[in-house]
């Protein structure tokens, strides 16, 4: 483990074991004074979210930008801040910290017995609606994490969701897929991050009028166990509450090769996507490229398509 690692290990140790003790009002205030000196300190992040909201709100001005990165880094610190304390949530405290809309695409799906999958951006605190599915509904679902590096930081981030009721499978070694149609096909629930893919079996899609990739497992997945996809947006408002809608489900075309209907499919849920993050944008914590055309190395970057 290089020195990087185990620096970051530490630092997420820390989050966990320490600012869940802290009571909420002081993790707020600390949470809005670390994204503000973030934000001041201009660094790639900030810069690659300011980016990106400019093509979620093309007719912006450069102040305008700058009033929506704030808000982002904001956004996400609450979103970390949330994160580190939900382990010390009482029940109570995680019923009463979601109020989603339209829940009955989810409760009427799962009744059916045809299985569920939700499909999210990185909006707000998707960590705090899978405790509040798990804890309110107490129904359980299964995820998927991406490896992160060190290995040590990968397991807190498993104990850590494992701890609030979700089966978590990794990313990679090519076994996720099966363990998630297998769930769905028992009538489970099945919950995915959905909006970036930069891996070659992504699905392309007109996101903001511009490429981009996402996901094709979703849709693969309705395809082959006839579970009910689900797109599902979130947002913050001035209150203690996270807020979120659950759009209809997206049908699986009737006709089409297995390709074309996964492309309508993902499609449609970048469509819901765009919906809700264009209504909120300073909750989508995009600090990564993931427009096709921002991907494409130039001249002056570096071998990995990121500027130095």
């Amino acid at each position: 483990m290089s020195a990087q690692e185990r620096l970051t290990d530490a630092l997420y140790g820390l989050g966990w074991g320490t600012v869940k003790k802290l009571p909420e009002p002081v993790a707020v205030r600390l949470g809005r004074t670390i994204a503000d000196l973030a934000w001041k300190q201009r660094g790639k992040g900030v810069q690659r979210l300011e980016s990106n909201y400019a093509r979620v709100v093309p007719d912006a001005s450069p102040e305008r930008l700058a009033e929506l990165s704030r808000a982002g880094m904001r956004s996400y610190l609450r979103y970390w801040m949330e994160s580190f304390r939900l382990p010390a949530w009482s029940a109570e405290r995680v019923k009463g910290g979601f109020d989603p809309k339209d829940l009955h695409h989810l409760t009427d799906g799962l009744a059916a017995g045809n299985g569920v999958i939700l499909a999210l951006p990185h909006l707000a605190n998707w960590d705090l609606a899978g405790a509040w599915v798990t804890t309110k509904l107490e129904t359980p679902f299964t995820t998927v994490a991406e490896r992160l590096k060190p290995e040590t930081l990968y397991d807190r981030f498993v104990a850590y969701r494992e701890g609030l009721g979700m089966e978590v499978l990794p990313h990679s070694g090519g076994t996720a897929f099966g363990t998630l149609a297998r769930r769905l096909r028992d009538g489970g629930l099945v919950c995915l991050v959905s909006d970036r893919d930069l891996s070659a079996s992504g699905v392309e899609v007109d996101f903001f009028g511009a490429t981009a990739r996402m996901p094709a497992g979703p849709a693969l997945l309705a395809q082959q166990t006839g579970a009910l996809l689900v797109p599902v947006t979130l947002w913050y408002d001035d209150s203690p509450v996270m807020k979120g809608r659950l759009h209809p489900p997206i049908e699986v075309p009737e006709t089409g090769t297995r390709a074309e209907k996964t492309s309508v499919m993902t499609q449609a849920l970048a469509d819901a996507f765009a919906s809700g993050i264009a209504e909120h944008p300073e909750d989508w914590h995009m600090l990564q490229r993931l427009w096709l055309d921002d991907l494409e190395p130039r001249p002056a970057d570096g071998p990995s398509g990121e500027r130095p």
